[in-house]
């Protein structure tokens, strides 16, 4: 809840990759609250009236994701609604003409996003989430020690550095500091 509230307003792609972080930490878990408390909500250095908000915090995710039946897989609608709010930026931006730099890192990403696109089963995904999978993929591998190849890590670094342009555009968006 903390990390949430604070990726939320710094790096809204970060934000979502660890949404979907605690979205499979849940299920892990069985979706239940006394197995959470104990293997995560304990851990965490904070006076108790913040472990209680933290563990309402992941009772209100539970509650979604049993009500939204994301319960094995899926993603909470909260989460596709900022993925919503992101494609729509992200096409302002690109009919934007003083959005250059934008543009520019899209088109470089985007034979990437063609490709993880042709990969996947899901037709309907969106760009923006082919590049969130990519990276959130990457990151499981890593937490399981798997070998990259160099290929993979340079498509993924460059979705990176699209995502964090996004972002950035995102917060300035938000901050009213964006005019598009």
């Amino acid at each position: 809840m903390l990390i949430a509230k604070k990726l939320k307003e710094e790096n809204i792609a970060e934000y979502l990759l660890y949404m979907w972080q605690i979205e499979d930490i849940i299920r892990a878990n069985k979706l239940d609250i006394d197995i959470i408390d104990k293997q995560i909500i304990s851990g965490f250095d904070q006076p108790q009236d913040v472990k209680n908000e933290i563990r309402e915090w992941y009772e209100s995710l539970i509650d979604m994701m049993r009500r939204e039946d994301v319960v094995e897989k899926g993603h909470l609608i909260v989460n596709k609604n900022v993925i919503s709010e992101l494609t729509e930026l992200h096409n302002r931006l690109l009919k934007s003409a003083q959005e250059t730099e934008y543009t520019e890192a899209y088109y470089k990403t985007l034979p990437f996003i063609v490709e993880l696109r042709s990969k996947t089963q899901d037709k309907n995904t969106s760009e923006l989430e082919t590049c969130l999978a990519a990276l959130y993929g990457f990151l499981l591998m890593r937490l399981q020690k798997k070998d990259i190849s160099g290929e993979t890590q340079s498509a993924l670094s460059q979705i990176s550095s699209f995502l964090r342009l996004l972002s950035l555009k995102y917060k300035e968006y938000k901050t009213g500091k964006l005019d598009i």
